[in-house]
């Protein structure tokens, strides 16, 4: 990161940006190139790993991608606002981010794909829903195990 004095490395600094992000970004590549989607998610940090979790339909660019390549990129951000300065080139943009590393797996056990859909909804909402296996049938469910993030604050 260039500039190091925008750089969040507290963990729990970094848990509060992830909190209010969202949307999460996921990067990865095929054999037309790279591709990116945007992704509602949940996450878990537990025994110094963070691991994202995602739903999806079952077929489709991302899954074949994720399927032969599970290597990704993931990028969210949050607090976004203007700074207003006199002339154009003083203004700015003030924003919180993380950006990280990891491996794409899909989930296939039935209690952790339903662990996976209880974070994704309760980041999303802040309500705790019961899953049901119907209600697993119908979507794939991935994890990102994160090898290395890090976030940025401009405030």
């Amino acid at each position: 990161m260039r500039r190091k004095d925008r750089e969040v490395f507290e963990i729990s600094e970094l848990l509060q940006i992830i909190d209010q992000c969202k949307i999460c970004r996921i990067a990865m590549q095929d054999s037309d190139g790279l591709y990116i989607v945007p992704m509602n998610f949940g996450y878990q940090y537990k025994d110094d790993k963070l691991i994202l979790f995602f739903h999806s339909a079952r077929e489709g660019r991302k899954i074949s991608a994720l399927e032969k390549e599970n290597h990704v990129c993931f990028e969210m951000d949050c607090e976004h606002a203007l700074v207003k300065a006199d002339t154009a080139c003083q203004h700015s943009f003030s924003f919180k981010s993380c950006v990280g590393f990891g491996k794409a797996s899909f989930i296939v056990d039935v209690e952790e794909k339903k662990t996976a859909l209880s974070s994704l909804m309760k980041h999303q909402t802040g309500l705790n829903f019961m899953i049901d296996d119907k209600m697993l049938d119908g979507v794939s469910v991935f994890k990102i195990m994160v090898e290395n993030f890090t976030g940025k604050f401009h405030g």
